[in-house]
């Protein structure tokens, strides 16, 4: 492609985005002559959305939630490192301010993230992250190492990351301390296959996940 033709393009795809952005302002003030009015007054979302940052996934489109009902943080493979400043940070904010009633953390199959993390392989700068989707396949060596077809060991490992990040989560002092007193967060691990566009709910057991990981990490005691 002409040099020219990269500019063009490049400007074409700009516009592009301002040009929808304008229709579809339109079309939310003719659906609700209220909407930013309303969008404007504040947020109370009642989700928070832990995704990858793969572009193919927008929570929104693929749950049908509105603006304003997802507090959304993404990165590469959908992981809740407590060394993480930005998630730790989302995770508080959402769950002590905002007070979210539901935190998902979803993957999907065909995880780029996953896959690197699967090859024996130096990755450079890659490497810190990913270790901590090795260190999953570590944790459950014994069941990913009998699975002898490679697509269904990297589904599952895909599975197993999303599970142990709801663990991660759940293991905060927010999370434990705001359930303790309210009854919520509750948190749930799904999985999204690009084949059919649906949700894999994991159906991860938030009340027994907690009461097993607190013998270790339990900081309910705020005094």
């Amino acid at each position: 492609m002409a040099q020219e033709d990269i500019k063009n393009h490049l400007k074409e795809t700009h516009d592009r985005v301002f040009e929808h952005n304008r229709s579809w302002a339109a079309e939310q003030a003719k659906k609700d002559p209220e909407f930013f009015v309303k969008l404007s007054a504040g947020q109370t979302p009642e989700y928070l959305w832990i995704g990858c940052s793969d572009s193919r996934i927008p929570a929104e489109a693929i749950t049908g939630l509105e603006p304003g009902e997802a507090f959304v943080h993404r990165n590469i493979a959908n992981l809740v490192c407590n060394t993480d400043l930005n998630v730790m940070s989302v995770i508080n904010y959402a769950v002590r301010h905002l007070q979210v009633k539901h935190i998902v953390v979803c993957g999907h199959y065909g995880c780029g993230g996953v896959k690197a993390a699967m090859t024996p392989k130096d990755l450079g700068l890659l490497n810190p992250w990913l270790r901590n989707i090795r260190d999953v396949y570590r944790l459950h060596q014994q069941e990913l190492d009998a699975i002898k077809d490679e697509a269904a060991r990297y589904d599952r490992l895909v599975e197993l990351n999303v599970v142990e990040q709801c663990r991660n989560v759940i293991k905060t002092a927010a999370i434990q301390q705001s359930y303790e007193k309210n009854g919520f967060p509750i948190v749930h691990g799904w999985v999204f296959g690009f084949q059919d566009g649906l949700l894999k709910d994991l159906k991860v057991d938030h009340e027994s996940m907690l009461h097993d990981i607190q013998k270790i990490y339990n900081l309910t005691d705020t005094a």
